[in-house]
C-alpha cells in the first residue's frame, strides 16, 4: 500500500505538520509530490485541499486508523499550486527538505496587528511648499526639507514612508501640520497611479525598453547590462507600466541594502497604491497580509529582497532582479537557492519576462548571454549630461619606497584637499569593518583566538576583543595568554581606523563612517546615508555598504583604500568579487553634472581584476576570468555542489563524511571528489566543519549525488551524530 504525506491549507499554521493517507490503486500514477489533493479531515470528514509532500509504502499509524484520500485535483489557476511546484523544484534542485521549501514560498498564517493606514497629504499651494522648502534648506532643517521636497513631487505620499524610510519624526510632521503645508489623513483605497516626472529616454534604453515590451506575455530571460548611472531603473519602469496596462504583475528583486527612501519615492511616484515594499523588519503578521492583497490584486508591483520573489500574483508578467551580481540572492537558510536561477524558473512557470539587471554581471549570466541563453541589451553611455568618472591606479609600493608610510598616497591626500576646498564631497572605500585586524604577541607570534571558534579575535576601539562569527568578547588582556609577554597589539587597518586617520590630517572635514558597527541600530543605515545625501558631511568613509548602487549628486572623489584586500581571500570567486566591488565604487563618483575622478590604491596594480575595473572593461575582465574558470572547472565553466557536515565530534563528523562521499562514488563515479576535508573556518560556536566539494560539467549528476546522500541520511545509514547542509556553485568557499 502507498501513503501520501499531505500538508492541509498550506498557507496556515499546520505547515509545520503533516497527515497521512492511503492512496487508492487506481489513483496510484496519478499521485506525486507536490499533486494537489483532496482529502476528507477532522471528525466530520469535511473534504479539504491538500498537497502531497512525500511518499512511503510505510505506515506511521495502524493501516486500519488511516483515512483514503477522495481525489486528486485537476491543477488550476490557483497560485498555491505553482508555489508548491516552485518549492518541489527548489528542494531538487537545491537540496533541504519539501517543508523547508514550502516554508520559504508560501508565507504562513500570522496574526498582524491592525493599524490605521494613513497618508502625508499637502495641503498648500505648490508657491507656498516651494517658499516653504527653500525656507527649510537655508536653516538646514533637512527633514523638513526633505518631505517638503517629495511633496512637491508627490502630493500624498504613504505615512510609514515618512516615518521609516525618510525619517521624519512625528514632531516634523506636526509642525508642518500646524503651520498649514499637509495634513495627516486616512490613505484612500482606491488605486492612483502616481505621475513621476520621467526622464527622456536616450536610443540604448528605448532600444532595451521596446525589446522587453515586445518580449512580454512570453517566457525570455534578458541581461541589461548598462555602466553605473546609464539609467537601468528607468528602463525597469517603463516595462513595468506596460505590465501594469496589460492586465499583470510585476516583482522587483534589489538587494535589501539599496531600498533607501530615493528607490521607494521613485516607484511611488510612478505607480501610486499599486506598489508595495517587502523589507526584513515586516513581522510574519505583515508579510502575510501584503501576500493576501497581492493575491486578491490590490497590489501590482512587489519590490524587495529575495524573499519578495514569492510574492502570490495571479498573474505574473515580468520579474526585474537588480544588480543580479549581489550575493545577498544566495540565501544562507535551507534551501541554499539563488534567487536569479529561481526567478527565472518562476518565470518559465508563468511565461513571464525575467530582466537580470548590473553594471558588473556575473559571470554566470554574463557567460549565459554570450551563449545567447539570455538576450543581452547593454546600455553603453550614462543617462543625462554625466560621464564616466577617470580613474587612476596608484602602486602601494612605490609610495612605501618612497618613504610614505600613511594609507594615503600623495595624490589622494592632494585630491581629498582639492575637493574640501572646492566644497565637493568624497568617498572612502575599504573593504574590511571595526577598528582594526588580529590581535598577535610581537615575542611568540601567536594570534588570540576565540576559544569556541577557528578564528582569532577582532580588537575593537572600546578595548574589546571580539569573535564576529558567535559574539564572544573579551578585554584586550595586558599581557599574551600564550607567553606572558606584555608585547601585543593589533595588526591590520579598519575603518574606525581609516576615521581617526582622516579627522587627523583633516580636521576641516566633517565624517562619517558607515560600517556594520555603526548600522547595528534600527535605520542606523539610512540615517547615515540621508546625513551624507543632505551634505551634512564631506567624508563618508565605508565598507561594501557605501558602494551599493547609492545616487549622490555632490560626489566628485572616491578613494579606494587596500583595493586588493579581498584578492586575498582563499576563493574561487575573488577576482570577480574585486572587479565587481571596484567597478562599482568607482561608478558612484561624477554621476551629476561635475566630473568624478577615482584613486584606486593597490600592492597589485598589474593585476588584470584592477585594470580592467579602473576602465569599467567587463568584457575584458571576463575574458581573463574565464580563461581561469575553465582550466579549474569553476562556474560558470562547470558546476560544484559543496556538501558542510557540522558536529560536535570530530573525528565520528569526518567519518560519517567519508561514508557519503564513498558510498556516492561507487554509485556515481563520474564526478571529481574532493574531501572531506576541515573548512576555512575549522570550528564555529563550538561545532567542527568539514566539506567535501563534488565537481561536474552536468549540473544533473550533482543533483542525482545530492538525492543519494540525502537517501542514506534518511535511512540513518550515514550522516549520524551531524548535521549535513547542501549548497550548488556556493558563492562561498567554506
Amino acid at each position: 500500500m502507498l501513503y501520501a504525506d499531505v500538508i492541509i491549507d498550506i498557507s496556515a499554521a499546520e505547515l509545520d505538520r503533516t497527515f497521512q493517507y492511503a492512496v487508492p490503486e487506481q489513483m496510484r500514477t496519478r499521485v506525486t509530490i507536490g499533486a494537489p489533493v483532496e482529502i476528507p479531515f477532522g471528525k466530520g470528514n469535511l473534504a479539504r485541499k491538500g498537497y502531497i509532500v512525500g511518499l512511503s509504502e510505510i505506515p506511521q499509524i495502524a493501516p486500519d486508523k488511516i483515512k483514503p484520500i477522495n481525489g486528486v485535483c485537476e491543477r488550476g489557476l490557483a497560485i498555491e499550486d505553482s508555489m508548491v511546484e516552485l518549492a518541489y523544484w527548489m528542494k531538487e534542485n537545491y537540496g533541504g527538505t519539501l517543508n523547508d521549501a514550502l516554508h520559504t514560498v508560501i508565507p504562513v498564517k500570522a496574526a498582524v496587528e491592525k493599524k490605521e493606514k494613513r497618508e502625508v497629504a499637502a495641503s498648500a499651494e505648490a508657491g507656498e511648499l516651494r517658499k516653504a522648502y527653500e525656507e527649510a534648506a537655508r536653516k538646514h532643517f533637512s527633514a523638513k526639507a526633505r518631505l517638503l521636497g517629495q511633496l512637491m513631487e508627490q502630493p500624498t505620499i504613504p505615512y510609514e514612508v515618512v516615518s521609516q524610510k525618510m525619517h521624519c519624526t512625528a514632531a516634523t510632521v506636526r509642525s508642518l501640520e500646524h503651520a498649514g503645508l499637509l495634513t495627516i489623513q486616512e490613505r484612500s483605497r482606491e488605486f492612483r497611479m502616481g505621475d513621476g516626472h520621467r526622464m527622456q529616454l536616450n536610443a540604448e534604453q528605448t532600444e532595451a525598453s521596446r525589446q522587453i515590451i515586445e518580449a512580454l506575455g512570453t517566457h525570455e530571460t534578458f541581461l541589461l547590462f548598462g555602466i553605473t548611472g546609464s539609467g537601468k531603473t528607468e528602463v525597469y519602469l517603463r516595462a513595468i507600466e506596460k505590465v501594469l496596462e496589460r492586465g499583470e504583475q510585476a516583482i522587483v528583486l534589489i538587494p535589501e541594502i539599496a531600498l533607501t527612501y530615493q528607490t521607494v519615492m521613485r516607484f511611488y511616484r510612478c505607480f501610486g497604491d499599486r506598489v508595495a515594499f517587502m523589507h526584513s523588519r515586516l513581522s510574519k503578521g505583515e508579510r502575510y497580509q501584503i501576500s493576501r492583497r497581492a493575491q486578491k490584486g490590490e497590489i501590482s508591483v512587489m519590490i524587495g529582497p529575495r524573499s519578495a520573489l514569492f510574492t502570490p500574483f495571479p498573474k505574473l508578467g515580468l520579474i526585474v532582479v537588480d544588480e543580479e551580481h549581489e550575493n545577498s540572492y544566495k540565501s544562507e537558510g535551507v534551501p541554499r537557492y539563488h534567487a536569479r536561477e529561481t526567478a527565472v524558473k518562476r518565470g518559465s512557470m508563468a511565461q513571464a519576462v525575467v530582466v537580470l539587471g548590473s553594471a558588473t554581471p556575473s559571470m554566470e549570466s554574463y557567460e549565459r548571454a554570450q551563449s545567447g541563453e539570455y538576450r543581452l541589451l547593454q546600455l553603453t553611455e550614462r543617462a543625462g549630461a554625466a560621464g564616466l568618472p577617470r580613474a587612476e591606479i596608484v602602486d602601494m609600493r612605490k609610495e612605501f619606497a618612497n618613504r610614505n608610510r600613511s594609507v594615503f598616497s600623495r595624490v589622494l591626500r592632494e585630491k581629498i584637499e582639492q575637493r574640501l576646498a572646492d566644497k565637493e564631497q568624497i568617498m572612502l572605500f575599504l573593504n574590511r569593518r571595526g577598528y582594526a585586524g588580529f590581535v598577535s604577541c610581537r615575542s611568540c607570534g601567536e594570534a588570540i583566538m576565540c576559544p569556541h571558534c577557528d578564528v582569532s579575535l577582532t580588537s575593537h576601539k572600546d578595548g574589546s576583543l571580539q569573535c564576529h562569527y558567535c559574539g564572544y568578547r573579551i578585554a584586550m588582556p595586558k599581557t599574551c595568554p600564550s607567553c606572558g609577554s606584555p608585547y601585543i597589539g593589533s595588526f591590520g587597518t579598519g575603518t574606525q581606523r581609516i576615521e581617526e586617520l582622516v579627522e587627523k590630517e583633516f580636521p576641516q572635514a566633517k565624517v562619517l563612517r558607515m560600517d556594520a558597527d555603526t548600522t547595528r541600530a534600527r535605520d542606523g543605515y539610512e540615517k547615515i546615508l540621508n546625513a551624507f545625501n543632505d551634505k551634512k558631511a564631506d567624508i563618508l568613509i565605508g565598507t561594501q555598504m557605501i558602494v551599493k548602487g547609492h545616487d549622490f549628486g555632490g560626489v566628485t572623489l572616491v578613494g579606494v583604500l587596500a583595493a586588493d584586500m579581498s584578492l586575498l581571500e582563499s576563493d574561487y570567486r575573488s577576482a570577480e568579487r574585486t572587479f565587481q566591488l571596484l567597478a562599482q565604487a568607482a561608478g558612484r563618483a561624477g554621476r551629476a553634472e561635475k566630473p568624478g575622478e577615482v584613486i584606486i590604491q593597490t600592492y597589485q596594480p598589474e593585476h588584470y581584476a584592477i585594470q580592467a575595473a579602473a576602465r569599467q572593461d567587463m568584457p575584458g575582465f571576463f575574458a581573463e576570468e574565464a580563461a581561469f574558470r575553465k582550466l579549474m572547472k569553476y562556474p560558470p565553466a562547470g558546476n560544484m555542489l559543496v556538501v558542510l557536515g557540522s558536529g560536535a565530534d570530530e573525528m565520528l563528523l569526518d567519518a560519517e563524511l567519508k561514508k557519503l562521499a564513498e558510498d556516492a562514488k561507487q554509485l556515481i563515479p563520474e564526478p571529481v571528489y574532493l574531501g572531506p576535508s576541515a573548512a576555512s573556518l575549522r570550528k564555529a560556536n563550538d561545532l567542527y566543519r568539514r566539506v567535501i566539494y563534488v565537481k561536474s560539467p552536468d549540473y544533473t549528476v550533482l543533483i542525482s549525488v545530492k538525492n543519494r546522500m540525502e537517501q542514506k541520511i534518511l535511512a540513518g545509514e550515514a550522516g549520524k551524530g551531524c548535521r549535513i547542509q547542501f549548497d550548488f556553485n556556493p558563492m562561498n568557499f567554506y
